[in-house]
């Protein structure tokens, strides 16, 4: 269904570097990816602290009780703020960092002062210290930013927000949490689309943390509630029309071999399997044919998907685009889900069906096409929530990438 462009063309590429590790016996490549450590990003969890002693990182869900409350406490902290005048603008002309001096940095010190991520006692001054250092590096995490401690231009976008905008996104969030956590499952996952970041959710903590690519602004990735009911390992991909039009038939042009060659077949209307050399390419009729792409290395989905009953036809799943997880702005599918690290949410999702992760991996290394029913649907929850707060004082903002919080001030990745 709605797989990027971009995967599928660049999928030869990743089968490459596959292949490097084929020399390794299946076994003994199975235990290294067993006990590797996770291929995390610099985003996949929070590490700072708060002037309060409270931690950025947390292990409460964004869907609980507990956040409803804090959001609250949140709101009256903000209304104060905003009712004294919010913060002033920071001059945003010049590249602060640790060992700067200049007039500047004293406007960003009260600026981190107001919103509580720089101590008071921490005083004024022309120098960027490593108080400010840490306190930057704090609000950078709660918006979800790259904690480096230079203030680029996300960071100064982030930072002039006006205090009463940043309060109305807070009463925004508090109505979409309030409506949804009053009752919930005891597992579930949540796919946060502005935070392109996913949890899973048992016994009220969250047992992991997923780093997310979701639709991008003219293919969204859909607001829906279902339940997670099967994992396919070594899934076959079909090309939508789209790609088929603007990618793969001016390809089968300059290359004849090109459909072979990435592991796709041509299936006619009646299921019958056609030669591409039979097939006039310079025209459009081999739209009329489905391109199937086989399980394997270059798969646009790479080794995993999975499924849930929606009327969107998304579901969520892996990619040879590893790269992409590093990226500021995840937006870049074409509605569905690309999950980080898929084969530990995947092992979490199975864990009640009778697969542990070295038959995942197994499987895997067969590179056949293998459907696995949860014993035990999960619910899945792809939500919208720009706002939260995980403690006393930690605050998370995100960009309003879809626009659905009503201010253009929080749309900020589509107005740089």
């Amino acid at each position: 269904m709605k797989t990027n462009r971009r995967i599928f063309l660049t999928a030869a590429s990743a089968a490459a570097l596959s292949a490097v590790a084929g020399g390794a016996s299946a076994q003994n490549l199975i235990d290294q990816i067993i006990r590797s450590p996770r291929r995390g990003a610099w985003n996949d969890q929070f590490d700072a602290r708060v002037s309060r002693g409270g931690r950025v990182s947390s292990n409460q869900p964004i869907f609980s009780q507990e956040t409803v409350f804090y959001v609250q406490q949140a709101i009256m902290e903000y209304q104060n703020i905003a009712a004294q005048g919010g913060w002033q603008r920071v001059p945003d002309t010049k590249k602060l960092q640790l060992g700067v001096v200049d007039p500047d940095v004293e406007a960003l010190r009260r600026r981190l002062m107001v919103s509580g991520d720089l101590s008071q006692s921490a005083g004024m001054s022309n120098a960027f210290d490593s108080y400010v250092d840490s306190a930057l590096k704090r609000f950078q995490a709660r918006h979800g930013l790259p904690a480096d401690g230079v203030t680029g231009r996300y960071t100064y976008s982030a930072l002039n927000v006006p205090a009463a905008v940043r309060l109305g996104q807070l009463q925004t969030n508090l109505e979409r949490l309030s409506s949804i956590t009053a009752s919930l499952p005891n597992r579930l996952v949540m796919v946060n689309i502005p935070a392109a970041e996913i949890e899973a959710v048992e016994n009220g903590r969250v047992a992991l943390r997923h780093t997310a690519i979701v639709g991008k602004v003219d293919r969204q990735t859909p607001l829906l509630t279902s339940k997670i009911n099967e994992v396919i390992i070594n899934p076959y991909w079909n090309a939508p029309v789209s790609i088929v039009r603007k990618d793969i038939i001016p390809l089968m042009r300059k290359n004849p071999n090109y459909l072979t060659d990435n592991n796709i077949r041509l299936i006619a209307p009646d299921g019958n399997e056609v030669d591409p050399l039979t097939v006039d390419w310079s025209t459009d009729d081999a739209a009329q044919y489905r391109f199937r792409q086989d399980p394997g290395r270059i798969n646009a989905m790479a080794s995993i998907k999975i499924n849930f009953p929606n009327e969107h036809a998304v579901y969520m799943h892996d990619t040879p685009q590893q790269a992409l997880f590093r990226d500021l702005d995840r937006f870049y599918s074409s509605g569905c889900v690309r999950v980080q690290n898929v084969r530990d949410l995947v092992t979490w999702l199975l864990k009640n069906s009778g697969w542990d992760r070295r038959r995942i991996e197994q499987t895997i290394q067969s590179e056949e096409d293998v459907h696995v029913a949860l014993a035990d649907p999960v619910p899945v929850y792809f939500t919208y929530v720009s706002a939260w707060s995980t403690g006393d004082g930690v605050v998370h903002f995100r960009d309003d990438i879809y626009g659905r919080d009503g201010a253009s001030e929080l749309q900020i990745s589509t107005a740089l």
